[in-house]
């Protein structure tokens, strides 16, 4: 655990290996829940649950599971845990469990989960794989309440509507109106509007990146290069 690069795994989770738009795992809740900002907020304190927990347990167990019996034995792992996120939606944000509806229990097939659990989980200690999964969790998350938040405010001219369903009847004034006696645009709410906006979020990180490199190519080659003194000895003829 000594030699864990916590800060490489944070820049992996958030940035340069984010799931959601580098790996492009669980498109189908990031797709489809993201028509508003409580949904995608729902969808993703559950998906960084359920990867917090799965990590920690796959990497607790790593020791006394055979190779025969791994997969099945993650898959259980992981669909306790989405269990444990439903019934206590169920009890606390009912009217949101409905809302999210399948995409909740799918989140047991979802190849982000299990594929931390496959390739880091297992093979690392509890304090880094709970790490790992709660960066990954955290760089999911950030794409679904972003992804969710431009579709709402492009969709209806407001954000943060029906917070309430989340947080209680205090979060029901929430809502913010950017813009008044506004037309919705319903592209951006229906499916159309979320593969465009995901589109866009890809480029933009793309774009980026590639700033971010040429930055650090001319930075290079402004850095002046070493010097070397050659000694010669003996008879030159």
């Amino acid at each position: 655990m000594s030699d864990t690069n916590y800060r490489e795994l944070s820049l992996n989770g958030l940035w340069k290996n984010n799931p959601a738009i580098v790996q492009l795992l669980g498109l189908c809740p990031l797709l489809a829940v993201t028509g508003s900002v409580v949904n995608a907020m729902g969808m993703a304190l559950a998906t960084v649950a359920v990867l917090i927990a799965s990590s920690t347990s796959v990497s607790m167990i790593r020791g006394f599971v055979s190779d025969a019996v791994r997969l099945p034995a993650f898959v259980m792992i992981i669909a306790a845990a989405v269990t444990c996120i439903e019934l206590l939606m169920q009890a606390f944000t009912y009217e949101l469990f409905q809302i999210l509806g399948i995409f909740l229990p799918l989140i047991t097939t979802n190849c982000l989960i299990l594929g931390r659990a496959d390739a880091f989980a297992c093979k690392n200690k509890v304090m880094p794989a709970m790490y790992d999964g709660m960066m990954m969790g955290l760089g999911f998350g950030a794409i679904l309440i972003l992804l969710g938040a431009v579709r709402e405010l492009v969709g209806t001219g407001a954000l943060f509507a029906n917070m309430d369903l989340l947080f209680g009847e205090e979060a029901r004034h929430w809502k913010v109106v950017f813009f008044e006696d506004y037309n919705q645009f319903l592209v951006a709410i229906l499916p159309p509007g979320a593969f465009i906006v995901t589109g866009l979020i890809i480029a933009m990180k793309n774009v980026i990146d590639d700033g971010i490199k040429r930055r650090e190519a001319l930075r290079t080659a402004g850095t002046p290069k070493e010097s070397r003194r050659v000694r010669v000895t003996g008879n030159v003829s």
